[in-house]
C-alpha cells in the first residue's frame, strides 16, 4: 500500500509525518500522470500545484478553512486529497466528477471555479462573512500569474485594502504561464521580480549571518526597503502584507511559511513559484500541448494526430489570414486564447495587427471598439461562455454606437469534457435581444467561412456562432459571395410539417426530415430571422417544428414565434433545444440524444406532438 492509498481525507494527510510529505508528492504527481493518461483532462497546471494542495490542507482545517482554486483547472491534487482519488477515473465523463471545483461535489470545493480572475472576490466575501457570523476560519485564494491580470482580481484587491480584521491569504502561484502564454505590463512585472537577484539575497541575507536583534533590525529595514529593489509594493499598497516569492515545489519551505501566514490576522499575500508540468519532462518541456489533453500514453507522450478535417476554429484562423492579406483595416483580438482560437498563425504571420489583451474580455470589447471608432475592422475571437464576462462592454460600447465589430464565437453550443461553465448555450438568447446586432450560425465548414466573410463585410456589430470541434467534413468555397443578410434556405421540400434548423441542428434535422418527409430549413440567421420564409412556411404547413444547439428561453426558436405573433398566425410550433437547466459534462453526442436533438431524438419529438398530421401507414 502506498502513502497516498491511506489518504481519503485532509485528516488522514495531517496524520502523516513531516517527513512522509515528499514521497506522498512523488506518488501524488504520477497518480495525476496515469489517470488523466485515462480520462484526458489538464494535466500541466495540475502537476504544478502538486506540493502547493498537499501543504494547503496539511496547514489548513479544510474545509472549515475555505479553500478556492481560480479557474479550477490545477485543482485534481486537491480532489485526489480531499477524498476524491478512486472518482478520477471518472474525470470530466456523463456521471463522473468535474475538472473544475464544483460546491455540489464536495464540501471541500468551497467555491465553483472554471473562469479565471473570480477566487479574490469570492474569498473575501467569505471572510467578511466569518466576520458577521463571529466564526473562526482563513479564506484562502490560489490565483495564477495569468489569473490574476484578469480586472475583477483587481477590483477585489482594491476591496481588501479597507478590512484590516479579517482573514484572508491570496496565494499567486507564479508559473509564468497560463493557457497562452501570459501578457502585459503586469507579467513583465513579476518578470522583473523574479529576476532580481539583489531581492533574492536581500530576503535571504537575514537567513545566513543574522541572529538575534540584528536579525529583527534587519527585518524592520526590510519592510521599508524591499520597495526600492522589488515592485513588491504594489500588493502592500492594496492592503496586503506580502511575503515572497518562494519555491512552490519546496515543501519544507512553504509550510513553514503557511503556518506562519495562518497564524495572522488581515490581508495576507503569498507569492509562490512553481513550474506547470513539473516532475514530468514532457509537460515541462512544452506545457501549452500538455495543459489541457485527451487520453495518452505516459511513457510515450502525447503522439501527432493523423490529419483529419480542419476544426471550426482552424477555419476561423485560416480565414483570418485570407482576409487581412487583402483587407489591411483587419484587426485581430483574443482575450489569452490564440492557440485554442485557431490565431497562432495569424499572430506569427501579422505581428503587427494582432493583440492578445490577456484575460480580460471586457477590455477585449472596448478596445475593438475603440479601433473601430477610427476606421478600423476589429474581430474579436472569443469563447462563447466567455462573452458572458463582457456583456455590458457589448451593449454599451459596441451595439449601442452601432460599431462596425466582427465577433468569432468559438464553442458555441455543447463543449463536452468541460461542462456546464464552459457551455456556450446561451448566446443566441443573450445577443438576440441586442438592437443592432447581426448573428449567423453555419450548418458546416463552408458555411462557416461564408458567414465569416458576411459578418465583416456587414458594417455594423455581426456574431457568428460556431462549435467546437471538427463539421460534416464540407468543402471549404472561398470564393462563394458573402450571404444576403437575414435570408435562410429552404434545403428539403416535404409535406406536412417544417423543420426549421439553426447551425449545427442543420444535418439531424436534414436527417430526420428524410425520415418523415418533412420540409427542412437551413435558417442561417438566428437575427435578423428570415420573416418570410417563416411565414412561408407556416401558411404551407400544418405545423412547424425549430432546433437549435441552445437554450429554448429566448433562443432561436423564441424568435420564430415571435414572428408568427406579430402577424397573428397560430401555426402550431414545437421547439426544440436545450432545457432550462445547466447541461452537466459528457459526449456531445450522448448530451444531444438525451436532449433529443439527434435524428431519433427529433423524430420522437415530432411523433409525440404531430403525430396525427403524418400520413397513414407512415412509419416515425
Amino acid at each position: 500500500m502506498t502513502l497516498l492509498d491511506t489518504i481519503n481525507s485532509p485528516a488522514d494527510l495531517r496524520k502523516l509525518k513531516y517527513s512522509d510529505l515528499e514521497e506522498l508528492a512523488a506518488e501524488l504527481r504520477e497518480y495525476i500522470i496515469q489517470s488523466v493518461a485515462k480520462t484526458g483532462g489538464h494535466l500541466s497546471s495540475n502537476l504544478g500545484t502538486v506540493e502547493l494542495a498537499i501543504a494547503l490542507h496539511y496547514v489548513f482545517d479544510t474545509p472549515n478553512d475555505r479553500l478556492i482554486w481560480d479557474v479550477g483547472h490545477q485543482s485534481y491534487a486537491h480532489k485526489i486529497l480531499t477524498g476524491r482519488r478512486e472518482q478520477m477515473r471518472t474525470l470530466r465523463q456523463s456521471g463522473g466528477i468535474s475538472g473544475f471545483p464544483k460546491r455540489d461535489e464536495s464540501p471541500y470545493d468551497a467555491f465553483g471555479t472554471a473562469h479565471s480572475s473570480t477566487s479574490i472576490s469570492a474569498a473575501l466575501g467569505m471572510a467578511l462573512a466569518a466576520k458577521l457570523k463571529k466564526e473562526n476560519f482563513t479564506s484562502i485564494a490560489v490565483i495564477g500569474d495569468g489569473a490574476i491580470t484578469g480586472g475583477m482580481a483587481f477590483e477585489a484587491m482594491n476591496n481588501v485594502g479597507i478590512y484590516d480584521d479579517i482573514k484572508l491569504l491570496v496565494i499567486l502561484n507564479d508559473n509564468d504561464m497560463s493557457i497562452s502564454p501570459p501578457v502585459g505590463a503586469l507579467n513583465h512585472y513579476f518578470a522583473r521580480l523574479m529576476s532580481g537577484k539583489f531581492y533574492a539575497t536581500a530576503k535571504n541575507v537575514g537567513k545566513t549571518v543574522l541572529c538575534g536583534p540584528m536579525l529583527e533590525i534587519a527585518k524592520r529595514f526590510e519592510e521599508h526597503a524591499k520597495g526600492l529593489i522589488a515592485p513588491a509594493t504594489l500588493f502592500e499598497e492594496f492592503g496586503f502584507n506580502y511575503v515572497g516569492p518562494i519555491d512552490g515545489h519546496d515543501l519544507g519551505t512553504l509550510i513553514p511559511t503557511l503556518e506562519n501566514l495562518k497564524k495572522r490576522t488581515g490581508p495576507q499575500f503569498l507569492h509562490i513559484v512553481t513550474k506547470k508540468g513539473h516532475g514530468y519532462k514532457l509537460a515541462e518541456a512544452d506545457p501549452v500541448l500538455y495543459h489541457g489533453l485527451g487520453r495518452f500514453s505516459p511513457e510515450e507522450g502525447i503522439k501527432p494526430a493523423p490529419a483529419t478535417k480542419p476544426t471550426y476554429a482552424e477555419i476561423f484562423g485560416n480565414w483570418l489570414c485570407d482576409t487581412a492579406t487583402v483587407d489591411e483595416k483587419l484587426i485581430g483580438i483574443t482575450p489569452a486564447m490564440k492557440e485554442g482560437s485557431g490565431m497562432v498563425r495569424f499572430a506569427k504571420d501579422f505581428p503587427d495587427r494582432f493583440f492578445d489583451v490577456g484575460i480580460a474580455e471586457q477590455h477585449a470589447v472596448t478596445f475593438a471598439a475603440g479601433l473601430a471608432c477610427e476606421g478600423f475592422k476589429p474581430v474579436v475571437a472569443i469563447y462563447s461562455t466567455f462573452l458572458q464576462r463582457a456583456y455590458d462592454q457589448l451593449i454599451h460600447d459596441v451595439a449601442l454606437q452601432n460599431l462596425d465589430v466582427t465577433f468569432a464565437l468559438d464553442r458555441s453550443g455543447l463543449v463536452g469534457a468541460d461542462g456546464a461553465t464552459h457551455a456556450g448555450n446561451y448566446d443566441m438568447a443573450y445577443l438576440r435581444c441586442i438592437p443592432n446586432m447581426v448573428i449567423m450560425a453555419p450548418c458546416d465548414e463552408n458555411e462557416s467561412y461564408r458567414m465569416l466573410k458576411t459578418a465583416f463585410l456587414y458594417n455594423g456589430p455581426a456574431a457568428v456562432r460556431y462549435p467546437r470541434g471538427t463539421g460534416p467534413g464540407s468543402v471549404i468555397e472561398k470564393n462563394l459571395p458573402a450571404l444576403p443578410i437575414g435570408k435562410g434556405q429552404i434545403i428539403r421540400e416535404g409535406k406536412h410539417i417544417a423543420i426549421l434548423a439553426f447551425g449545427t441542428m442543420v444535418k439531424p434535422a436534414l436527417a430526420a426530415g428524410e425520415a418523415i418527409d418533412a420540409t427542412v430549413v437551413n435558417m442561417r440567421f438566428v437575427k435578423p430571422v428570415d420573416h418570410c420564409l417563416i411565414l412561408e412556411m407556416a401558411k404551407s404547413h400544418r405545423a412547424l417544428v425549430t432546433v437549435e444547439e441552445g437554450t429554448i428561453c429566448g433562443g432561436a426558436g423564441s424568435a420564430v414565434m415571435e414572428t408568427l405573433s406579430e402577424e397573428g398566425i397560430t401555426t402550431p410550433v414545437l421547439l426544440l433545444g436545450l432545457p432550462d437547466k445547466f447541461i452537466d459534462h459528457g459526449d456531445v453526442g450522448q448530451l444531444l440524444a438525451m436532449h433529443k436533438l439527434d435524428k431519433n431524438g427529433i423524430i420522437t419529438s415530432i411523433q409525440k406532438r404531430f403525430g396525427q398530421f403524418q400520413d397513414p401507414g407512415q412509419v416515425l
